[in-house]
């Protein structure tokens, strides 16, 4: 997979900006993913984010996100998967920020059941990831997903699935703003503010059911998302590509 014959450029044309001028890095495919938001005020997520990053709103309100998800095809350009390394379930909370104009995601926690890829997006990506033990099971449409982080309270579940055909969502409409970001936001121990550039095809939305059981993920950020049902989505997959980090000038 050399310059752009990445199954990731198969579409470029939605994209709200230019594409990297240089190389990509890590290739990865994000595979049967549930997206479940909450209305929370912007407000209470702001001490979450660093300075530099603005928490944006849609309609109103800012949003909380569980993603429960499977990757594949993790790796670092040019070298080839690797056995029970490139292949494992994860589970992100997410909040949605701006810096310098480009709309990207901040994540509050990740949790995989990889220990290498724990350690190395720690090490070399600055995300908070953790390790958990997952369990994920598809039968036909319906997928369950069970997540304990290791030593820690926080545990999530969820049956999910879709409910009808897959759409891309239309500018302006709050799945767009959700879901069509093509960057994410770490920092550095030292507090430098870093950018990662990602870029996919536009996501492929089906209208989605979700069940889901009392979890803890959220409490210990000091969310409260009530007993308001959630939105849900879900989405079959797309492969991705990432550009390493660079500094947001914005950082202060």
């Amino acid at each position: 997979m050399i310059g752009r014959r990445h199954p990731a450029f198969a579409r470029t044309d939605h994209r709200p900006w230019a594409l990297p001028k240089r190389p990509w890095a890590w290739r990865q495919s994000w595979r049967e993913l549930l997206f479940v938001h909450w209305p929370v005020p912007a407000a209470v997520l702001r001490p979450l984010v660093p300075a530099g990053l603005e928490v944006q709103e849609f309609d109103g309100t800012s949003w909380v996100g569980v993603v429960p998800f499977r990757m594949e095809g993790v790796m670092r350009r040019p070298f080839p998967d690797l056995p029970g390394v490139s292949a494992f379930p994860e589970l992100n909370v997410r909040l949605y920020v701006e810096a310098d104009g480009k709309p990207g995601v901040w994540f509050l926690s990740l949790d995989a059941a990889n220990p290498l890829a724990v350690w190395a997006a720690r090490r070399f990506l600055h995300l908070p990831y953790y390790l958990a033990d997952i369990a994920m099971e598809r039968k036909g449409d319906d997928l369950t997903f069970a997540s304990q982080r290791r030593g820690a309270p926080e545990r999530f579940e969820a049956t999910y699935g879709p409910t009808g055909p897959d759409e891309e969502a239309v500018a302006g409409t709050f799945e767009h703003w959700l879901t069509e970001r093509y960057c994410l936001y770490a920092a550095t121990p030292n507090g430098r503010l870093l950018r990662n550039e990602v870029h996919h095809a536009p996501w492929p939305l089906q209208p989605a059911y979700a069940y889901l059981e009392p979890n803890t993920l959220l409490a210990g950020f000091g969310i409260d998302v009530g007993p308001g049902r959630p939105h849900v989505r879900y989405a079959e997959g797309v492969d991705v590509v990432v550009w390493d980090a660079e500094v947001v000038s914005s950082a202060g």
